[in-house]
């Protein structure tokens, strides 16, 4: 008996350090994507003053803000031996805090990004025009303040459970998360609008602007494959929490959770990846942004630091030939 408890420790132990390796892997990935869309989508003209472009750059930011607290659960876990939010109740509302805010922002702003491209690619003139810049600017801003809200009222009524760590411990709340909140602000319905929306689009897309259009899409359909597995799975464990007393069941549910979290997580680092894969116009785009401007500025600066001439030629080249 001893020995079978000896061999569910060692495996517990090994999905905790397995779970810690997948988070490093999701940071790196992660970091280097939304830096380089960043960069993309803020140095080049063409997406000046783009709706759909300011959704990619919120989206860019929240995943950065997401994968830094991210790093510190990491960090606080390798620190401390343990999960922290399983103790520390302090940290274990903040923690969720963030987490749901920048994933219920996340969520919102590919749904937003789907329905603004069906809009600017239909030939209707009062629905090409029912979505401005401004508009987004504001839907953008007063959204992400209900969602931290909502975060916020919802963490007063997580609670640490001895044995089964930081989970929701009002029945009301548990029926809202089942029967609401999961199938409507964090999955299926929200998931259902941004595809419905995103087909339209490409219906729409004829002579129009494909490479946006074909971008959204294909991030609205890995959003779907990512993300509902882990909203079905959150709504089971929220009525099914498996008890830290039963090792094995504990250890299994773990591990899934481990490996949902992180097909999850993909939602804040793959944009670029996938926008990388399926469009030659953003792979010349990013080529453009890394080679003939940063690492042409970077020269600039290493020679103006050792007292090099820099043709002036050089940089009426850089700025007159962005790629299309």
């Amino acid at each position: 008996m001893s020995s079978s408890l000896s061999t569910i420790g060692d495996i517990l132990n090994t999905v905790r350090q397995y779970s810690v390796y997948l988070n490093y892997l999701a940071i790196i990935g992660g970091i280097f994507g939304h830096i380089s869309n960043l960069l993309v989508f803020t140095q080049l003209k063409r997406f000046r003053n783009n709706r759909c472009t300011l959704y990619i750059i919120i989206e860019s930011i929240i995943a950065l803000i997401f994968l830094f607290i991210s790093t510190t659960s990491v960090l606080l876990r390798i620190a401390y031996g343990y999960d922290l939010s399983d103790n520390n109740l302090i940290w274990c509302r903040m923690r969720f805090i963030f987490y749901q805010g920048l994933s219920l922002i996340l969520f919102f702003t590919i749904c937003c990004a789907a329905c603004d491209q069906f809009c600017s690619t239909s030939y209707h003139f009062s629905i090409k025009n029912l979505c401005t810049l401004k508009l987004v600017q504001y839907l953008m801003s007063i959204s992400s303040c209900l969602w931290f809200i909502h975060s916020f009222v919802f963490s007063l009524f997580l609670n640490i459970q001895p044995l089964f760590g930081c989970i929701i411990t009002n029945p009301i709340l548990t029926t809202y998360s089942t029967y609401f909140f999961y199938p409507f602000l964090y999955g299926p319905v929200q998931i259902a609008v941004a595809f419905l929306f995103s087909l339209l689009a490409f219906r729409n897309v004829l002579r129009l602007d494909q490479q946006m259009t074909a971008m959204i899409l294909t991030r609205v359909l890995f959003f779907i494959i990512l993300s509902l597995p882990y909203t079905i799975y959150r709504i089971y464990s929220i009525n099914n929490p498996p008890p830290k007393s039963n090792q094995l069941q504990y250890t299994i549910g773990l591990f899934l959770q481990t490996n949902l979290n992180y097909l999850f997580s993909l939602n804040y680092q793959c944009s670029f990846y996938i926008f990388f894969a399926i469009s030659s116009q953003y792979r010349r785009q990013i080529k453009y942004v890394l080679v003939k401007r940063c690492w042409q500025r970077w020269k600039n600066w290493y020679c103006i630091h050792q007292n090099q001439v820099i043709p002036l030629n050089v940089v009426s080249t850089i700025s007159n030939n962005e790629p299309d």
